[in-house]
């Protein structure tokens, strides 16, 4: 009688055939589903290579339902990671990558980050001229135009001023003569002039920011209105000795998703389930409850590969009459149980996901919490004589 490890190419893929564990296990496969299927008493039409062939699918189904498992639990911290890394068995560190990435886009419109840049260049102010178009007018310090083209790289206005930040400058006195030279000169230290308590960074930060609303809304005399890519200035220069200030402008450009400023290899990993990395699971490692698993699929297949096999012939011709085959219960049955079995497995795993184990502690420290409340308050320590 041959064995699996004598028999040339047992199983289609031959992914485990030299796993010493599944060979074993593929010998007592061949007398459990014929015994199970009533070899004794009547002849089961499977060789062993068919066998064989459906003890390797059970394993790979098993695989195949366990990786989706762990990627229900896990895929939120694969996102990004290398596609060549296998974190099949493997316990990952939580982290927030995902949660900081999907927030990303609205911190980069606070314009307090992201991975776009943005640009400024400034428009020279003409007399009596109130309307400037920022594709045409809008140049860097060299004088370069910023944007080469409307149709090619739309522009998104993000500031327009006309002076430096005042928020600082009011911490001090001033008629200061620092404050003076700052203004000036665009000094960015500063020798107090006036006494200061110890407050909390936050009041600073906060008050800052109220001066800068401030300096905006009633300080300056200027405003501006966005019409298409046309900018217009209120009041109209009227200035006509000297030369007119320039107007400052910070613009970004409609970010691509798939090439951000800041090189970012994690665009080109694990983008969903589908090149998540998960290898074969080792048959070797295999507990006793993925095996009985697998043993069980493997009979639902035969049985359901049997099935195949009997309904080529409805009846076969015996003496004294036909023997009528049992096909397609054979079919029916082994399908039902390769549907049982996959239920019942991702029902478990879905209750054994990372969240819902989460859910399932929390339940358990509430339950404690509440039992304990019914234990009484010792008064004392009991003394205990033997």
């Amino acid at each position: 009688m041959s064995t699996f490890a004598f028999t040339k190419n047992p199983t289609p893929f031959g992914f485990f055939d030299s796993d010493a564990d599944f060979q074993t296990e593929a010998n007592s496969m061949i007398s459990f589903v014929k015994r199970k299927l009533g070899d004794d008493i009547l002849s089961v039409e499977l060789t062993k290579k068919q066998m064989w062939a459906c003890f390797e699918e059970s394993f790979c189904e098993y695989g195949r339902i366990i990786n989706e498992a762990d990627a229900k639990s896990q895929l939120n911290n694969l996102l990004g990671s290398s596609t060549a890394s296998n974190p099949t068995g493997l316990f990952p560190r939580q982290n927030l990558e995902y949660l900081l990435r999907m927030a990303e886009p609205y911190s980069m419109e606070a314009g307090l980050g992201g991975v776009y840049n943005q640009v400024s260049g400034s428009i020279q102010l003409r007399y009596k001229v109130q309307d400037y178009d920022i594709y045409s007018e809008l140049k860097d310090s060299s004088g370069n135009l910023l944007i080469a083209s409307a149709s090619q790289k739309p522009a998104r206005i993000r500031e327009v001023f006309h002076f430096s930040p005042q928020a600082a400058y009011r911490f001090f006195d001033t008629t200061s003569a620092i404050n003076y030279l700052n203004n000036e000169f665009s000094f960015e230290s500063f020798t107090p002039e006036t006494v200061f308590y110890v407050l909390p960074v936050f009041e600073d930060v906060l008050r800052a920011g109220q001066m800068d609303i401030s300096n905006r809304v009633r300080r300056s005399n200027y405003s501006y209105r966005i019409i298409g890519s046309k900018l217009r200035i209120y009041p109209m220069p009227t200035q006509t000795s000297g030369s007119l200030p320039k107007l400052w402008v910070r613009v970004s450009f409609p970010p691509d998703p798939l090439d951000p400023s800041i090189p970012d290899e994690s665009i080109y990993g694990v983008s969903n389930l589908s090149n998540v990395p998960f290898g074969r699971l080792a048959f070797n490692k295999a507990n006793s409850v993925a095996r009985q698993w697998v043993r069980q699929y493997c009979l639902a297949l035969c049985k359901e590969l049997l099935g195949q096999v009997r309904s080529k012939f409805q009846t076969v011709p015996i003496p004294s009459g036909d023997l009528t085959l049992n096909g397609p219960d054979l079919i029916s049955q082994g399908r039902e149980d390769q549907g049982r079995l996959r239920d019942q497995l991702v029902e478990l795993l879905d209750s054994l996901t990372y969240s819902a184990m989460l859910e399932s502690g929390a339940t358990d420290a509430e339950n404690i919490m509440r039992a304990l409340k019914l234990i009484p308050m010792p008064l004392g320590k009991s003394i205990i004589i033997s």
